[in-house]
């Protein structure tokens, strides 16, 4: 870790001048540059000084933030094919979000493992075929069609079939993760 650039990043963002920090933390302005451009390195009680003057703690100082993935490809997808359906995860170790993305396909007479009631809300869209959104707990069932959506709460146990010849494929999203 580079020491001098990460003071000089928290000091920055903090809006501090090198001479209100020297001034705040009762050290050199000279001192202090040098640390920054890493000629000097801090004693661990003059960098907890420091940190305590920029407002963080030296766990927090030397936590490196790891880059979040944000996009996603077919190299990144995990597939897992039943006998009539296929679970694609779009986003991998989606159970540590908020919401699980995946897509479905159900093949001719297919479909979804049974979603007991659950604390949070689902939405899906066709983009092939169509299905049924049965909900077991009210005996009654929606035909959902290519290009349109639904959305529910998790609060009936339910399950998505496709009754009809063709293919079906959508992107069913979850909150929170249960797959």
């Amino acid at each position: 870790m580079d020491i001098g650039k990460r003071l000089k990043s928290i000091r920055t963002r903090n809006g501090l001048t090198l001479e209100e920090l020297a001034s705040r933390s009762e050290l050199s302005k000279g001192f202090l540059s040098q640390l920054e451009n890493n000629i000097t390195s801090p004693s661990i009680s003059t960098l907890e000084d420091i940190t305590e003057v920029l407002g963080v703690s030296l766990e927090a100082f030397f936590k490196e933030d790891k880059e979040e993935q944000i996009r996603f490809n077919e190299d990144d997808y995990f597939v897992d094919e039943k006998d009539k359906s296929s679970i694609t995860w779009l986003v991998p170790s989606a159970q540590k979000n908020e919401m699980e993305p995946i897509l479905l396909e159900l093949s001719e007479g297919g479909e979804s493992n049974i979603i007991d009631p659950h604390e949070g809300e689902e939405f899906g869209y066709v983009l092939q075929g169509r299905i049924e959104l049965v909900d077991l707990d009210n005996d009654r069932s929606t035909t959902i069609k290519k290009y349109e959506t639904f959305y529910l709460k998790g609060e009936h146990r339910h399950k998505l079939v496709n009754n009809s010849r063709q293919n079906a494929e959508l992107i069913w999203i979850i909150t929170p993760p249960l797959f």
